[in-house]
C-alpha cells in the first residue's frame, strides 16, 4: 500500500505513519510544520520518521492548490489517502478563526479534488471531531444525531469539512471514511491539550485551570486505540451508504465519559505530587461532556478500545519525563 499522509509530524499523523510503516506500507508525509505550538516538538517527532526508507517528506501547505495537484500528480500510484492535518484547538479558532476556514475547510475541499487524480484511489480517511456534536446533551454522541449547533468555529469547520466529503464523494464515486475523535492524548501528545497541560503544570508547581468549576467529562482516548481505529478503516473501504455516496463517518472514543477531576488524580499519582487547582467558569467553545457511541465501529471496523486512563496516563507521563528530562 502507498498512503499520503497529511499531518505527519502532528500527533496523531506521526503515529498514524509508524503504524503504517511498521507494517511495511510506503508513506508519502505532508506537513508545514506551523508554529500553533512548538515546532520543536513536530520536528522531533519528524524525525523518528525521517530515517525509515519507506517514509518521504514534504514539507507543504494542504490548503495550496498547485501545490498539491503537483504533488498528487507525482505519486498518482499512491492508493490512499490519510488526512490527519488540521488547525486544531477549540479556544484558537475564537482568535484566528479564518486560520481554520483555510485549513480545514479548504484543505479538504483542495485534498478531495486532488485524490482525483489517483487511478487506484481505494480510500480517503480523514480526521473529523467529536466537536461537531456542539450543544448537542444526548449521551452517548451517535453518528446518527444531528450535528446542527456547533459551539465553536473549530466544530463548523470540521462539520464543514464532513459534507464536502459527503459531496466530493457522491459525485465522484470517491470512497471516503470520516472519523470523529474523542479527547485524544498519549505519547508524543500536543501540548495545548489536558494532558500535556495538566502534566507540565504539575512539574512546574504551576496552578492547573478548572473550567466550569471543574465539572467536566471528556471520553479520554489513548492515542494507540485511536491508530489501530484508524488503521482499521484505512483497509475498510466503505460500501455506498445509505445516502447513496461511498462515505462513511464513525466516532472512535474510548466509550467512557471519564469525570476531569478523576482525570487530574490520576496525573498527580503518575507524577508523584499533588496538582494547585483553580476554577473557573465554563469557556466559551466549550462542551460539558463528550461520550462517544462507538457502535457502528466495533461493527464495521472492528474497534475495541483497551487502554483506560489509569493505564494510559502514567505511559504519557514516562513518556514525557524522558522527553523533557524530568
Amino acid at each position: 500500500m502507498k498512503a499520503i499522509v497529511t499531518g505527519a509530524a502532528g500527533f496523531i499523523g506521526f503515529h498514524v505513519c509508524q503504524a503504517l510503516l511498521g507494517r511495511g506500507d510506503q508513506i508519502i508525509g505532508v506537513d508545514d510544520l506551523n508554529p500553533y505550538y512548538d515546532p520543536a516538538l513536530k520536528r522531533a517527532r519528524l524525525n523518528r520518521l525521517l530515517g525509515q526508507k519507506a517514509f518521504e517528506f514534504h514539507q507543504q501547505d494542504v490548503s495550496e492548490v498547485a501545490t498539491m495537484g503537483r504533488l498528487f500528480k507525482g505519486h498518482r500510484d499512491a492508493t490512499h489517502v490519510v488526512h490527519m492535518a488540521a488547525q486544531a484547538g477549540v479556544r484558537h479558532s475564537l482568535i484566528d478563526p479564518y486560520a481554520y476556514v483555510q485549513a480545514n475547510v479548504m484543505g479538504q475541499l483542495v485534498l478531495l479534488e486532488a485524490s482525483r487524480q489517483l487511478a487506484d484511489l481505494r480510500n480517503f480517511v480523514y480526521a473529523s471531531s467529536s466537536s461537531v456534536y456542539g450543544a448537542n446533551t444526548k449521551l452517548p454522541f451517535s453518528v446518527s444525531d444531528r450535528v446542527d449547533h456547533p459551539v465553536s468555529l473549530y466544530a463548523a469547520t470540521k462539520r464543514a469539512g464532513e459534507l464536502i466529503a459527503e459531496c466530493q464523494s457522491r459525485l465522484h464515486r470517491l470512497p471516503a471514511i470520516g472519523l470523529r475523535l474523542f479527547t485524544v492524548y498519549g505519547p508524543w501528545g500536543r501540548p495545548d491539550m489536558a494532558a500535556y497541560l495538566f502534566t507540565r503544570a504539575i512539574f512546574d508547581g504551576l496552578p492547573i485551570k478548572l473550567f466550569n468549576q471543574g465539572r467536566m467529562q471528556r471520553d479520554f482516548t489513548y492515542i494507540d486505540d485511536i491508530v489501530a481505529g484508524i488503521v482499521a478503516a484505512v483497509d475498510r473501504p466503505p460500501s455506498r451508504a445509505a445516502s447513496g455516496a461511498p462515505h462513511k463517518v464513525y466516532n472512535l472514543g474510548n466509550h467512557r465519559a471519564e469525570e476531569l477531576t478523576h482525570f487530574i488524580e490520576v496525573l498527580e499519582q503518575a507524577c508523584g505530587r499533588e496538582a494547585i487547582k483553580e476554577y473557573d467558569e465554563m469557556q466559551p467553545g466549550d462542551v460539558r461532556a463528550t461520550y462517544a457511541d462507538i457502535e457502528e465501529s466495533r461493527r464495521d471496523l472492528g474497534f475495541a478500545p483497551h487502554i483506560a486512563i489509569d493505564e494510559g496516563l502514567p505511559r504519557f507521563v514516562d513518556w514525557y519525563r524522558k522527553y523533557h528530562g524530568v
